[in-house]
């Protein structure tokens, strides 16, 4: 709907006055007076439940807009959230709302100029549609789910700079993470300089105050930080919701180190530093698709401090009013303090939790969150050892990870003549491991529950997935037969009993094959907390490695 209000209807009488009949001083507070009380507001009447639900407002104000205080309250029933609007350029405001309840809602805005405080209105949130599961949210102690409960399993890339590419580079990005099946990716607010990555935007997130010249003769632009450049944010919004539309959440990294004084992005102040989180946050909180990434290679950034990033988290948690997934990156082996409440999960940089299940597993025991190891490096041809894993080394990483109940981000970067490394640059795939990330991601969802390691400490290869479901491991060795045989012990499920029947399907996760083994197997009675087939029975594997069989019971 559209409304005009509070229009003097002598308005146009006063906006053309002449000039002999008041003085020019006058005159100018005359018009700034009249426009102040001229607004027209946009909303919707019907959103699903988690879409946006967004009110604008055309208001011409004095002074820097982007100072302007402007917020809305929401109200259905006992649910009531608080929400920041922000100047969206042209003399445009906005206010953005994310609703989680069906029903009939209503608002009342609230601001520093007259013409957009008080505004009231109502609006229906009917339930979302079948490809609308809302924002993801942590389940229980180690897992997530979407907000209308269904299992999310993150199985995800990372292309740090696409939306700072060329045009057909960002096409060609996303039509490789529908191809590819990805449900998550990471990737930089601001953009990159790095050995590899030299490419200059077309956007920049503040206003160019003026372009100097160094004494090499290169240019160098200084922002206004009290202006953001409203182009810069509707780019990136733009891509976020192409991505919402492929399944694909944004895990966005605010900071980063790649900057190196190119643009100084990297060692803003922490007052600007909080400007444009609570910028960015007004902006993006009510897109459902968002996660907030503190910073990749936080450690790297010389310019704040352990304390600054404390400070810059509790910002964004307290300007987020939906409290969307929250973690910070560090370069390897370098962890935080995930404890803190503000995290809802684990983010790490590091190998080590890979090597094998029982490692990854350790890990989310001692956290007691969700782990997702966003690099273990990157499957690609670079002469950098976090950049030259073979694709068969980047799977395995990824399985045993998966086994082991934490999450493993894939990555590839690929150097061949000109062509954008996917790993910053995004365009097209070139690897193999990321077909085995999309296989894999169907065995994780046609689990009953999320996996585990059905026995930690104790057996180093067989995970599970619910009451009599499990997987081994045969890793990347050739092992010819495997004897059937199950810990009694199934994490927190009922202990596996005598006599239950199981059938083995061989997973061959390189060939991307599930193929069932013509034998169904009788557990015996336990035997030093391990039960076998009463026929002393196994299974002929192929000579192959990447080799995970799963054992379901046969009802």
């Amino acid at each position: 709907m559209t409304q005009y209000e509070n229009v003097p209807e002598n308005f146009y009488e006063y906006k053309f006055f002449k000039h002999d009949r008041m003085s020019t001083k006058f005159y100018v507070i005359a018009v700034w007076t009249l426009l102040s009380f001229v607004v027209k507001v946009n909303a919707q009447d019907k959103v699903e439940c988690w879409d946006r639900f967004e009110l604008s407002f055309k208001q011409v104000t004095k002074g820097n807009p982007f100072d302007t205080r402007l917020s809305a309250t929401f109200i259905c029933g006992k649910e009531k959230k608080t929400v920041e609007g922000f100047y969206d350029g042209e003399n445009t405001y906005r206010i953005r709302f994310m609703p989680a309840v069906a029903g009939e809602w209503r608002y009342v805005t609230s601001s520093s100029i007259g013409a957009m405080n008080g505004r009231k209105g109502t609006f229906t949130v009917v339930p979302a549609g079948k490809d609308n599961h809302g924002m993801v949210l942590v389940d229980g102690e180690h897992n997530f789910k979407y907000a209308d409960g269904t299992r999310y399993y993150p199985m995800g890339t990372t292309a740090y700079a696409w939306t700072h590419m060329k045009e057909t580079t960002q096409e060609a990005t996303l039509k490789s993470f529908g191809e590819a099946g990805f449900n998550k990716v990471r990737m930089c607010v601001f953009p990159k300089n790095y050995s590899l990555v030299k490419d200059e935007p077309a956007l920049y997130p503040f206003e160019i105050e003026k372009t100097i010249k160094d004494k090499e003769g290169n240019e160098r632009k200084e922002w206004d930080f009290d202006r953001f450049d409203p182009a810069f944010f509707q780019h990136l919004e733009k891509r976020i919701d192409q991505l919402n539309r492929l399944g694909i959440e944004a895990d966005l990294i605010l900071f980063h180190p790649y900057d190196k004084g190119r643009w100084g992005f990297d060692a803003m102040s922490n007052e600007v530093n909080v400007r444009y989180i609570k910028y960015i946050t007004a902006r993006l909180a009510s897109f459902r698709n968002v996660w907030w990434s503190m910073a990749n290679e936080w450690d790297y950034v010389k310019a704040k401090t352990v304390d600054d990033w404390k400070l810059l988290t509790k910002t964004v948690v307290e300007n987020d009013p939906y409290r969307h997934l929250c973690s910070i990156h560090g370069a390897t082996a370098t962890y935080f303090d995930y404890w803190m409440p503000e995290f809802t999960h684990v983010s790490i940089q590091d190998e080590a939790p890979v090597l094998s299940s029982t490692a990854s597993a350790t890990l989310r025991k001692i956290y007691r969150k969700p782990v997702i190891c966003d690099e273990v490096g990157y499957e690609g041809n670079l002469p950098y050892r976090w950049g030259r894993l073979s694709p068969q080394q980047m799977t395995y990483f990824i399985l045993n990870g998966l086994l082991g109940g934490i999450y493993v981000t894939h990555g590839e970067c690929y150097q061949q003549g000109n062509e954008p490394i996917f790993w910053a640059q995004g365009g097209s795939l070139k690897g193999e491991s990321w077909k085995r990330v999309k296989f894999l991601r169907t065995i994780l969802e046609a689990a009953p529950y999320p996996l585990e390691m059905a026995d930690i400490s104790r057996d180093l290869v067989t995970s599970t997935a619910g009451p009599d479901y499990y997987l081994v491991n045969m890793g990347k060795d050739v092992k010819g037969f495997w004897t059937f045989n199950l810990p009694v012990k199934n994490a927190d499920y009922n202990k596996l009993q005598k006599n239950k029947r199981f059938k083995v399907e061989i997973i061959d996760v390189w060939a991307m094959t599930v193929t069932e083994y013509p034998v169904i197997f009788e557990t015996t009675e336990e035997l030093d907390y391990r039960v076998f087939d009463i026929h002393h029975r196994g299974v002929r594997i192929p000579d192959t490695p990447y080799i995970v069989l799963r054992i379901t019971e046969v009802k």
